[in-house]
């Protein structure tokens, strides 16, 4: 199960007894209890004349479909919005709809990627899921939206760096995938991170510079004191709060987290190869998804990662990407070994 809310934050909101926070509490406890099951390609034509001849020239386009849980904890549920519809009253229903294409966009232009499964295959998620269900996750065919307990988490569509990320755990599950424990699940969740941090700065046009580099900012409530779930410039540092504690997340593999909790802290310790990308991002400058986020991509469809690739197996792989794809003595070769 890939969900965008670790499974210690919710915990430590679910011990919680501050009067003001019952209802989060309880959401929480709610949220951790529920059993989650896991479980054609659309063109855009464009039509030019040259000369007499008329020129036709296609483009993967997505293909969404927006369902509503109405708040049972079933699924797919109810069929609200597909490609062709008009926007929905609903907000949640649009910013799903929109997260996905803003998501289908930037796998496309950046590696010639049409959806998830690299084939244009139609891209589902499901909204109103649960009763103040305090997450969202990719359950292996859709993306999964609670509407968080209005506390502590508002509702999770309105976050693209979320909606990516999930959606970026499907592309490492066509790719091959990363075994979902120790330091090959702490790379799946980053390269997810990645994905979500790139796709956000796709959208808004930002280089690797003017990026926040957070990871679900906006899905915390004024009453929180943080920024986003985590921060990939500064891990240890998206919050500290009275009820949630401070990020646990470490920056340098000196302060690795050893424990069997969270799959052996797949969500804490992706902080280590999170910085390495920023690093090596902030290094080359520029949009990162042209080169920063080229070898990342590139190394985890290539084929030949282990699912079970631990941190160093990886940093020697992204060496090797970059220096297959610009050279020996090149910059990036530089920024990836600094980094890593």
């Amino acid at each position: 199960m890939h969900a965008i809310v670790p499974p210690y934050l919710l915990s430590r909101l679910a011990d919680t007894s501050a009067p003001h926070l019952a209802r989060a509490a309880e959401a929480a406890r709610a949220t951790l209890a529920v059993t989650r099951e896991y479980h054609r390609t659309r063109v855009n034509l464009d039509v030019t004349v040259d000369g007499d001849a008329l020129v036709f020239a296609g483009t993967p386009a997505p293909d969404r479909v927006i369902s509503d849980a109405q708040g049972r904890e079933r699924l797919p549920g109810t069929r609200v919005r597909s490609e062709d519809d008009p926007p929905s009253a609903d907000a949640a229903v649009n910013q799903a709809f929109d997260g996905l294409g803003e998501t289908f966009a930037f796998f496309w232009d950046a590696f010639s990627r049409a959806g998830v499964d690299g084939a244009g295959g139609t891209l589902e998620a499901t909204v109103h899921y649960g009763e103040k269900y305090d997450n969202a996750f990719w359950n292996g065919e859709r993306m999964v939206f609670g509407d968080g307990d209005g506390e502590v988490f508002t509702g999770f569509t309105g976050s693209l760096s979320v909606i990516a990320h999930e959606l970026g755990h499907g592309v490492v599950e066509h790719s091959g995938g990363l075994e979902y424990s120790g330091q090959s699940g702490a790379l799946n969740e980053s390269v997810a991170d990645v994905f979500g941090a790139l796709t956000e700065q796709h959208a808004q046009g930002q280089t690797a510079g003017e990026a926040s580099w957070l990871i679900g900012a906006g899905i915390f409530t004024e009453a929180v004191q943080g920024v986003a779930l985590r921060s990939m410039k500064a891990p240890g540092m998206a919050y500290d709060d009275d009820v949630l504690g401070r990020d646990p997340q470490p920056a340098h593999m000196r302060d690795y987290v050893a424990t069997s909790e969270d799959n052996g802290g797949v969500h804490i310790n992706s902080g280590i190869p999170n910085k390495a990308f920023e690093l090596v991002a902030t290094a080359l400058g520029g949009h990162a998804w042209e080169r920063a986020g080229r070898i990342w991509y590139l190394t985890v469809t290539g084929g030949t990662l282990s699912r079970t690739a631990d941190f160093a197996a990886f940093a020697a792989a992204t060496t090797q990407t970059a220096q297959r794809e610009y050279g020996e003595d090149s910059e990036e070769v530089a920024a990836v070994r600094t980094a890593c």
